[in-house]
């Protein structure tokens, strides 16, 4: 993009009401602020509610009083779902269960009805109320490893690796089927997101945990032996191309949305050792079922389709959440979770 929200900007005044599921979440948050910025009215979704939950309050405390948003506690999985999609002009699908790590045994069968279910019934709904575009949050972990295939494009064949990618890979399959149906109303972009980042980033994502040692001292796992490789996109970033896909000129489209540039967790470690002018304390690596060693983005579908060019250098946006991270040292961030990447 020719600068920083340009392309995005122009593309938000087409959507006058918006409605975005997981508002509450990391992604879904800054989603929900992006729009309004803009000029939309937001319904959000969220299972969970700011009067009961520190991280919800944290995530939408900047959008709770504006007069172009409203949020509603409800499930995806067991409520009517037309009333809240009927007038939008786009969804925004962002609520899932995230994690490779915990998608493994007794919890698989949230992961199904909160990431494939959820998501069907989702479709239905903007179906059947005329939506005519939904953004749907896919994954990297849909391709599984890249190691000799990447950076991998769309069109490259997915093999996920994990529970949680099966449901990932799952819900894409099913929204663009939807979508490829006869006479469908609702045309579907899904975005294909390699390891966002940044302010508000999930507790358990490697950058915060890795930034929070820095602030606590306390030693963190550091799942693999740091030579695995990951494409790192900041948060505006993922935004930027999260808002310019409700008014892309598509109807089932998969698209890769990724930093740029796969570093290894190495490299990561120090540069925040550079930017903090500490290292941080990690203890000896361990091998997680469902780790992939490499993902890498192949872009030219997202700068062709959407005009999307990441513009958020890695080392700049951990300076960049470095900074609010700091300004943050106690509250509801502060969870107890081993480093992922």
């Amino acid at each position: 993009m020719a600068t920083e929200g340009e392309s995005v900007m122009s593309a938000a005044h087409c959507i006058e009401r918006a409605v975005v599921t997981g508002a509450a979440g990391f992604i879904g948050s800054h989603v929900v602020e992006a729009l309004l910025q803009r000029g939309a009215t937001v319904l959000g979704i969220d299972r969970r509610s700011p009067r009961d939950n520190a991280l919800a309050a944290e995530n939408l405390k900047g959008v709770m009083e504006h007069p172009g948003f409203r949020l509603v506690q409800g499930d995806l999985v067991t409520d009517e779902l037309k009333p809240w999609v009927r007038a939008a002009d786009a969804v925004f699908h962002l609520a899932a269960i995230p994690g490779v790590r915990p998608s493994w045994g007794d919890g698989f069968g949230e992961y199904l009805a909160c990431n494939v279910l959820a998501t069907q019934r989702l479709m239905d709904a903007c179906q059947s109320s005329g939506v005519r575009r939904l953004v749907l949050a896919s994954s990297s972990s849909v391709y599984g490893d890249a190691v000799g295939r990447g950076p991998l494009r769309e069109e490259d064949a997915t093999a996920p690796l994990s529970p949680y990618g099966v449901t990932k890979l799952a819900a894409e399959r099913l929204a663009l089927a939807y979508a490829l149906a006869p006479a469908s109303p609702t045309s579907v972009v899904a975005l294909r997101y390699f390891t966002v980042y940044g302010p508000r980033q999930r507790p358990d994502m490697a950058i915060g945990r890795m930034l929070r040692g820095i602030l606590t001292g306390e030693p963190l796992q550091l799942y693999g032996d740091g030579h695995q490789r990951r494409d790192f996109t900041f948060v505006t970033d993922a935004v930027a191309a999260t808002v310019a896909a409700a008014t892309a000129d598509a109807t089932a489209e998969a698209v890769n949305v990724g930093g740029g540039d796969s570093v290894s967790v190495l490299d990561v470690l120090r540069r925040i050792a550079d930017i903090t002018g500490a290292k941080v304390p990690v203890r000896d690596d361990i091998h997680q079922p469902g780790d992939v060693q490499v993902t890498e983005a192949n872009l030219t579908k997202a700068r062709e389709l959407l005009g999307y060019v990441p513009s958020i250098t890695l080392t700049e946006g951990i300076e960049r959440q470095w900074k609010w991270l700091s300004a943050r040292s106690r509250g509801p961030l502060h969870d107890a979770a081993a480093v992922t990447a």
